[in-house]
Order: C-alpha cells, then structure tokens, then sequence
C-alpha cells in the first residue's frame, strides 16, 4: 500500500486523471451504475443509489419539441412539483454542458411563465404539492404544456 502512495505522488497531475479515469471505468462496469453517463456527477451517483434503494423514483418528462423528447428526471420518493421543476432544470442544463456546443442560458423563470407541467389530464400547478398527491409515480410521463393566456 505504501508502494503505491509513493507511485501516486511521483505522478504528474495528467497522470493521475488518467489512472483515475480508468478505475472509474472499472467501476461504472457495475451493473447498478451501467445507466449513467462515463462521467457522472456525484448528485447522478446518489441519485442512482436512491433508485436501487427505493427512495426515488423517475420522472419522464416529454419536452415540446417536434419530435418529443423524453428526459428521464430523477427525483425523490416524496418530490413535490417545484423539486420536479428543479431537477428539470438540472437535468438539461447537465444534458447540455455533456454535448458540448453552445450552451444557451435558458431564462426559467420565462419558461415557467410560459409552460407548465402536465400529468394525465392535470396541471401541476400547486408548486408545493407532493407529485404523489397528482398520482404520479416511477416511469410516469409529465409533458410540457403551453399555458393558455389570459386577456
């Protein structure tokens, strides 16, 4: 063990990233962290564990795009809407610094203005309400929904 603290010291810090790299590699391998991306963030680690130990559930949120793109959000077992909107917001700004490119500063505040979230006919329009009171649970779908103005 000594050993291999004094290999690690004399590593230049290229060196060590790359060592760190491959044992993450052999980690992800295991069939529970197999769903995540090849760098997942410490949030997406716990999240899956919370998952496989039945403390959260995932959420399918169908974007208003042409061509209806599901994200699958990750929230905790007694989530509420406004922790759903939330993780939303993480998970696409997440979605977007992993694609490279250019990454748009996404108003939200205008985004919620503009939308709202839908389940089965209900909108979810009670920020503090928990999504099970909605009768939202695991792999259910939440679309985004145009809000109607008002004159």
């Amino acid at each position: 063990m000594a050993d291999e603290e004094e290999e690690m010291e004399a590593m230049s810090h290229p060196e060590l990233m790359a060592l760190f790299r491959k044992e993450l590699n052999k980690l992800m391998q295991d069939p529970l962290l197999a769903d995540l991306p090849s760098e997942p963030t410490v949030e997406e680690v716990n999240a899956q564990l919370a998952l496989e130990h039945g403390r959260a559930i995932v959420v399918n949120v169908r974007q208003m795009d042409d061509v209806g793109t599901i994200l699958p959000v990750v929230v905790v077992q007694n989530a509420t809407v406004d922790d759903l909107k939330k993780a939303i917001k993480r998970h696409i700004t997440l979605k977007q610094e992993r694609e490279g490119g250019t990454i748009t500063n996404i108003n939200w505040k205008h985004v919620w203005k503009t939308y709202l979230l839908t389940y089965d006919g209900q909108k979810l329009t009670e920020d503090h309400k928990p999504l099970k009171e909605y009768g939202i649970t695991s792999k259910d779908v939440v679309t985004f929904t145009k809000r109607l103005r008002r004159k």
